[in-house]
């Protein structure tokens, strides 16, 4: 289950940090994803601290409240333009959105000792909350720039459906021979997959966690669980559904699941039948954007449809509220936009789809 493998993550990073992220842990409300996440940047933080000698803890795990009190703006600022030249493991410089989680981060473990933790007679950790002079790196480009800027990394216009198209027909014969069994008996699983995310804007891990029973097929309407446990309903784009009905239809015969089984993404794995893992769904796309020649991930199929919509409408609420976003700013959260219109928007994202042979 990737609820377990998350948590089996969160305890392996728990076990190398202080006994106050614990609390820390245990006292703040996060998605699985989202905590850990956190606590990898605070692992991170934390060995920067005693590389830097702001720390003079052995290791991670005893690096200590008094230490963290005594940091200052200049420390956090180092820390940050250190995190800005430092290559990831794709030998990429980070980016503005990594530096900003690693800065989440730390926000939500200041606020915890500062505030929220209840110590000593009831009173915090310490006062001084150093990340309070800290701001986020700023991003004032808007979504139609930044959809311009990924354009190479996505599959807009055309290129969507003739990736579909290469799956459908073209890469049963380029694939190595001794995985065409496995295409061949999910073939129809993993076109649908690659449909519903560029239909939906859905992320991978809400994809995985799609059951039966959240797919109106007639009313062409998906039910999803965003990051946090909320529940969502959002409508599909109307082109996608031929490739989510194929599936549908051969999905009990094929994968044969216990009638127990909610999960709609069906895996069949050392003679068990259970629900495909995120990591599944990332080497799929990954593979087989790989051999049509445009390597991508799940996310940027996401942003495909994010740019679509917003090209189409210049809406950013309306985006915002397809892909389950909390805003475009505080404003923009709570204002109301009409299902109405984002059918209407996708119905013209999708009003050049060729017709799938034999509808």
């Amino acid at each position: 289950m990737e609820t377990q493998r998350y948590l089996n993550l969160i305890d392996r990073e728990l076990k190398q940090l202080p006994d106050f992220v614990s609390e820390y842990q245990l006292g703040t409300r996060h998605s699985l994803t989202t905590s850990y996440q956190y606590l990898t940047e605070l692992r991170r933080f934390f060995t920067w601290l005693r590389k830097t000698g702001l720390s003079k803890a052995t290791d991670n795990a005893h690096v200590t409240t008094a230490e963290l009190e005594k940091l200052r703006r200049n420390d956090i600022i180092q820390f940050i333009d250190d995190l800005a030249h430092t290559k990831n493991a794709q030998q990429r410089l980070n980016s503005p959105t990594t530096i900003n989680r690693s800065i989440n981060a730390l926000r939500s473990l200041f606020k915890y000792l500062t505030v929220t933790a209840d110590i000593n007679g009831g009173q915090p950790y310490f006062e001084r909350n150093v990340m309070l002079k800290i701001d986020s790196l700023n991003d004032t480009k808007t979504l139609n720039y930044r959809a311009h800027v990924l354009e190479a990394k996505m599959y807009t216009g055309q290129l969507k459906y003739d990736f579909l198209t290469f799956l459908d027909q073209e890469y049963e014969q380029k694939c190595d021979p001794r995985a065409r069994t496995a295409f061949e008996k999910n073939k129809e699983r993993d076109i649908a997959l690659v449909a519903l995310i560029l239909g939906t804007g859905i992320r991978v891990s809400e994809t995985a966690g799609v059951d039966v029973n959240d797919l109106d097929l007639k009313g062409q309407t998906l039910e999803v669980t965003r990051k946090g446990g909320q529940r969502d309903a959002v409508p599909i784009a109307p082109w996608t559904m031929p490739y989510i009905q194929a599936y549908a239809t051969i999905r009990r015969q094929r994968y044969q699941p216990e009638k127990t089984e909610r999960a709609f993404f069906l895996t069949h794995y050392h003679g068990q039948t259970k629900r495909i893992s995120v990591n599944g769904i990332e080497r799929l796309v990954s593979k087989y954007s790989r051999a049509f020649g445009h390597p991508l991930t799940p996310h940027k199929l996401r942003h495909t449809l994010a740019s679509e919509l917003y090209d189409v409408t210049k809406d950013q609420v309306l985006v915002a509220q397809q892909l389950g976003q909390k805003g475009t700013s505080a404003t923009d959260l709570y204002t109301h936009v009409d299902q109405t219109k984002q059918r209407q928007a996708l119905d013209e994202v999708g009003s050049d789809a060729p017709s799938k042979e034999g509808d």
